[in-house]
Protein backbone atom coordinates (compact mmCIF):
# COMPACT_ATOMS: atom_id res chain seq x y z
CA UNK A 1 0.00 0.00 0.00
CA UNK A 2 1.61 3.30 -1.11
CA UNK A 3 1.98 5.70 1.74
CA UNK A 4 3.68 9.05 2.15
CA UNK A 5 3.44 11.57 4.76
CA UNK A 6 3.92 15.26 5.26
CA UNK A 7 3.48 17.99 7.78
CA UNK A 8 0.72 20.98 7.63
CA UNK A 9 0.84 23.88 8.48
CA UNK A 10 -2.02 24.96 11.88
CA UNK A 11 -2.88 27.96 12.87
CA UNK A 12 -2.79 28.05 16.59
CA UNK A 13 -2.72 30.33 20.15
CA UNK A 14 -0.21 30.26 22.45
CA UNK A 15 -2.06 27.98 24.20
CA UNK A 16 -1.70 25.01 22.07
CA UNK A 17 1.69 25.78 20.59
CA UNK A 18 2.47 21.91 21.65
CA UNK A 19 -0.06 20.71 19.67
CA UNK A 20 1.17 18.71 16.52
CA UNK A 21 -0.07 19.58 12.95
CA UNK A 22 -1.78 17.12 11.06
CA UNK A 23 0.49 14.75 8.81
CA UNK A 24 -1.28 13.58 5.83
CA UNK A 25 -0.06 10.69 3.11
CA UNK A 26 0.44 10.05 0.37
CA UNK A 27 1.12 14.16 -0.54
CA UNK A 28 -1.94 14.31 -2.93
CA UNK A 29 -3.18 17.74 -2.59
CA UNK A 30 -5.92 19.20 -4.76
CA UNK A 31 -4.27 21.54 -7.19
CA UNK A 32 -5.75 23.74 -10.46
CA UNK A 33 -6.82 21.93 -13.25
CA UNK A 34 -4.31 21.40 -15.95
CA UNK A 35 -5.05 23.98 -18.73
CA UNK A 36 -4.84 22.78 -22.13
CA UNK A 37 -3.04 24.39 -24.97
CA UNK A 38 -4.43 24.78 -28.55
CA UNK A 39 -6.74 22.25 -29.55
CA UNK A 40 -5.64 19.62 -26.85
CA UNK A 41 -8.53 17.64 -24.68
CA UNK A 42 -8.30 17.81 -21.03
CA UNK A 43 -9.80 15.20 -18.24
CA UNK A 44 -9.25 14.75 -14.59
CA UNK A 45 -10.29 12.14 -12.03
CA UNK A 46 -10.13 12.48 -8.11
CA UNK A 47 -10.57 9.36 -5.82
CA UNK A 48 -11.09 11.47 -2.78
CA UNK A 49 -11.10 15.29 -2.30
CA UNK A 50 -11.68 17.13 1.29
CA UNK A 51 -12.10 20.95 2.01
CA UNK A 52 -12.23 20.63 5.87
CA UNK A 53 -11.36 22.83 8.80
CA UNK A 54 -10.80 21.08 11.98
CA UNK A 55 -10.86 23.13 15.11
CA UNK A 56 -8.79 21.34 18.27
CA UNK A 57 -9.22 22.35 21.97
CA UNK A 58 -12.16 24.77 21.92
CA UNK A 59 -11.11 26.08 18.44
CA UNK A 60 -7.26 26.80 20.12
CA UNK A 61 -6.22 25.20 16.86
CA UNK A 62 -7.69 25.15 13.65
CA UNK A 63 -6.58 22.88 11.19
CA UNK A 64 -7.18 23.69 7.45
CA UNK A 65 -7.75 19.49 5.89
CA UNK A 66 -7.24 20.09 2.24
CA UNK A 67 -6.46 16.58 0.80
CA UNK A 68 -6.83 14.34 -2.35
CA UNK A 69 -6.51 11.02 -2.90
CA UNK A 70 -5.43 9.42 -6.35
CA UNK A 71 -5.46 13.02 -8.01
CA UNK A 72 -5.10 12.94 -11.90
CA UNK A 73 -5.29 14.95 -15.26
CA UNK A 74 -4.45 14.66 -18.59
CA UNK A 75 -3.17 15.02 -21.74
CA UNK A 76 -1.06 12.45 -20.79
CA UNK A 77 -2.70 9.41 -19.22
CA UNK A 78 -2.47 9.29 -15.52
CA UNK A 79 -3.55 6.76 -13.28
CA UNK A 80 -3.05 6.23 -9.55
CA UNK A 81 -3.97 3.14 -7.10
CA UNK A 82 -3.57 4.02 -3.72
CA UNK A 83 -5.78 2.64 -0.64
CA UNK A 84 -5.47 4.88 1.85
CA UNK A 85 -5.06 8.37 2.90
CA UNK A 86 -3.80 9.06 6.57
CA UNK A 87 -3.72 12.18 9.03
CA UNK A 88 -1.62 12.58 12.10
CA UNK A 89 -1.90 15.19 15.07
CA UNK A 90 -5.63 15.67 15.73
CA UNK A 91 -5.94 12.60 18.01
CA UNK A 92 -2.15 12.76 19.50
CA UNK A 93 -0.12 10.68 17.61
CA UNK A 94 -2.26 8.05 16.52
CA UNK A 95 -3.10 8.31 12.82
CA UNK A 96 -6.34 8.41 11.77
CA UNK A 97 -6.95 6.81 7.99
CA UNK A 98 -9.07 9.57 6.37
CA UNK A 99 -9.89 7.17 3.47
CA UNK A 100 -9.05 3.53 3.40
CA UNK A 101 -10.51 0.96 0.45
CA UNK A 102 -10.32 -2.30 -0.92
CA UNK A 103 -10.00 -0.58 -4.41
CA UNK A 104 -9.71 3.34 -5.31
CA UNK A 105 -8.76 3.87 -9.13
CA UNK A 106 -8.58 6.73 -10.54
CA UNK A 107 -7.52 7.17 -14.57
CA UNK A 108 -7.46 10.46 -16.94
CA UNK A 109 -7.34 10.05 -20.79
CA UNK A 110 -6.90 12.04 -23.54
CA UNK A 111 -6.03 11.57 -27.82
CA UNK A 112 -7.11 13.03 -30.97
CA UNK A 113 -10.79 12.41 -30.71
CA UNK A 114 -11.35 11.78 -26.53
CA UNK A 115 -10.89 12.60 -23.12
CA UNK A 116 -12.21 10.54 -20.47
CA UNK A 117 -11.72 10.59 -16.95
CA UNK A 118 -12.77 7.91 -14.54
CA UNK A 119 -12.86 6.33 -10.73
CA UNK A 120 -13.79 3.12 -9.33
CA UNK A 121 -14.18 3.33 -5.80
CA UNK A 122 -15.10 -0.32 -3.38
CA UNK A 123 -15.37 -1.41 0.49
CA UNK A 124 -14.09 2.52 1.28
CA UNK A 125 -14.58 3.88 4.86
CA UNK A 126 -14.30 7.76 5.47
CA UNK A 127 -12.96 9.08 8.89
CA UNK A 128 -12.75 12.29 10.24
CA UNK A 129 -11.03 13.53 13.17
CA UNK A 130 -12.40 13.05 16.90
CA UNK A 131 -14.35 10.38 16.27
CA UNK A 132 -11.98 7.28 16.53
CA UNK A 133 -14.63 4.54 16.63
CA UNK A 134 -16.94 5.41 13.66
CA UNK A 135 -16.74 5.92 10.05
CA UNK A 136 -17.96 9.10 8.55
CA UNK A 137 -19.47 7.40 5.56
CA UNK A 138 -18.82 3.55 4.56
CA UNK A 139 -19.75 2.65 1.10
CA UNK A 140 -19.68 -0.36 -1.17
CA UNK A 141 -18.91 0.85 -4.45
CA UNK A 142 -19.15 4.08 -6.69
CA UNK A 143 -17.88 4.71 -9.78
CA UNK A 144 -17.76 8.13 -11.87
CA UNK A 145 -17.29 8.57 -15.51
CA UNK A 146 -16.91 11.71 -17.44
CA UNK A 147 -16.54 11.14 -21.54
CA UNK A 148 -16.11 13.93 -24.07
CA UNK A 149 -15.49 12.43 -27.68
CA UNK A 150 -15.27 14.57 -30.61
CA UNK A 151 -18.45 14.73 -33.02
CA UNK A 152 -20.24 13.47 -29.61
CA UNK A 153 -23.00 15.13 -26.96
CA UNK A 154 -20.55 14.87 -23.42
CA UNK A 155 -21.06 12.12 -20.87
CA UNK A 156 -21.29 12.32 -17.48
CA UNK A 157 -22.22 9.41 -15.06
CA UNK A 158 -22.33 8.58 -11.20
CA UNK A 159 -23.52 5.68 -9.27
CA UNK A 160 -23.70 4.69 -5.49
CA UNK A 161 -24.04 0.65 -5.36
CA UNK A 162 -24.77 -0.97 -2.12
CA UNK A 163 -25.01 0.18 0.88
CA UNK A 164 -24.08 3.07 2.41
CA UNK A 165 -23.57 3.95 5.96
CA UNK A 166 -22.99 6.96 7.73
CA UNK A 167 -22.03 7.49 11.54
CA UNK A 168 -22.95 3.96 11.75
CA UNK A 169 -26.72 4.38 10.93
CA UNK A 170 -27.83 2.69 7.45
CA UNK A 171 -29.13 5.41 5.02
CA UNK A 172 -31.64 5.31 2.68
CA UNK A 173 -30.10 8.35 -0.44
CA UNK A 174 -32.78 10.05 -2.04
CA UNK A 175 -33.16 9.79 -5.71
CA UNK A 176 -33.82 13.60 -5.39
CA UNK A 177 -30.60 13.72 -5.20
CA UNK A 178 -30.03 15.18 -1.30
CA UNK A 179 -30.51 13.11 2.04
CA UNK A 180 -29.73 14.68 5.40
CA UNK A 181 -28.46 12.44 8.57
CA UNK A 182 -28.38 14.20 11.98
CA UNK A 183 -27.18 11.67 14.53
CA UNK A 184 -27.35 13.26 18.48
CA UNK A 185 -24.20 13.35 20.36
CA UNK A 186 -22.06 13.75 17.03
CA UNK A 187 -23.18 15.69 14.22
CA UNK A 188 -24.88 16.28 10.79
CA UNK A 189 -24.19 15.49 7.09
CA UNK A 190 -26.22 16.21 3.98
CA UNK A 191 -25.16 13.68 0.63
CA UNK A 192 -25.56 15.09 -2.61
CA UNK A 193 -26.11 12.08 -4.32
CA UNK A 194 -24.97 11.66 -8.17
CA UNK A 195 -24.26 14.50 -9.75
CA UNK A 196 -23.45 15.36 -13.26
CA UNK A 197 -23.37 18.08 -15.23
CA UNK A 198 -22.67 18.76 -19.20
CA UNK A 199 -21.71 21.40 -21.82
CA UNK A 200 -21.33 21.43 -25.36
CA UNK A 201 -18.13 20.35 -24.93
CA UNK A 202 -17.49 19.64 -21.41
CA UNK A 203 -18.51 16.92 -18.59
CA UNK A 204 -18.57 16.48 -14.97
CA UNK A 205 -19.50 13.86 -12.72
CA UNK A 206 -19.48 13.10 -8.25
CA UNK A 207 -20.98 10.04 -7.10
CA UNK A 208 -21.26 11.72 -3.48
CA UNK A 209 -20.47 15.07 -2.39
CA UNK A 210 -21.15 15.51 1.19
CA UNK A 211 -21.43 18.42 3.67
CA UNK A 212 -19.74 17.88 7.16
CA UNK A 213 -20.51 19.35 10.98
CA UNK A 214 -19.20 17.04 13.23
CA UNK A 215 -18.19 18.45 17.10
CA UNK A 216 -19.41 14.83 19.07
CA UNK A 217 -21.09 15.63 22.47
CA UNK A 218 -20.52 19.12 21.35
CA UNK A 219 -17.09 19.39 23.54
CA UNK A 220 -15.42 21.20 21.49
CA UNK A 221 -12.19 19.21 21.74
CA UNK A 222 -12.40 18.62 17.54
CA UNK A 223 -15.07 20.23 15.47
CA UNK A 224 -15.01 19.57 11.71
CA UNK A 225 -17.08 21.38 8.85
CA UNK A 226 -16.37 21.46 5.60
CA UNK A 227 -17.04 18.96 2.65
CA UNK A 228 -15.82 15.69 1.53
CA UNK A 229 -16.21 14.49 -2.16
CA UNK A 230 -15.76 11.37 -3.14
CA UNK A 231 -15.18 10.25 -7.02
CA UNK A 232 -15.03 13.26 -9.28
CA UNK A 233 -14.43 12.93 -12.63
CA UNK A 234 -14.14 15.60 -15.81
CA UNK A 235 -13.40 16.02 -19.57
CA UNK A 236 -13.17 18.65 -22.02
CA UNK A 237 -13.58 17.21 -25.79
CA UNK A 238 -10.38 17.71 -27.87
CA UNK A 239 -10.75 19.81 -30.87
CA UNK A 240 -10.16 16.74 -33.27
CA UNK A 241 -7.70 16.19 -36.22
CA UNK A 242 -8.31 19.07 -38.50
CA UNK A 243 -8.73 17.44 -42.16
CA UNK A 244 -5.57 17.57 -44.73
CA UNK A 245 -6.06 20.22 -47.50
CA UNK A 246 -4.77 19.76 -51.07
CA UNK A 247 -2.54 22.63 -52.09
CA UNK A 248 -4.11 24.89 -54.58
CA UNK A 249 -2.96 24.74 -57.78
CA UNK A 250 -3.22 27.43 -60.40
CA UNK A 251 -4.60 27.07 -63.56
Amino acid sequence: MNSNTFRMPVRRTAAAATVAALAVGPVLLAAPAAQASGGEGRATAVVLRTGLDVSLLNKTVDVPLRVSLNEVKAPETENQTALSVKVRGAEGDKPIDVLAADVATSKATVDEEKAEGYVNLVKARVHVPGIPLLSLIEVEKVTSKALCEVGRKPVAESNVLGHVIVFGKKTTLSTAGRTEVDVPQVGKVTLDLSRTSTTSRTAAATALELKVEVDPLKLGVAEVNGTVSLAEATCETPEGTAPTQKPTEKP
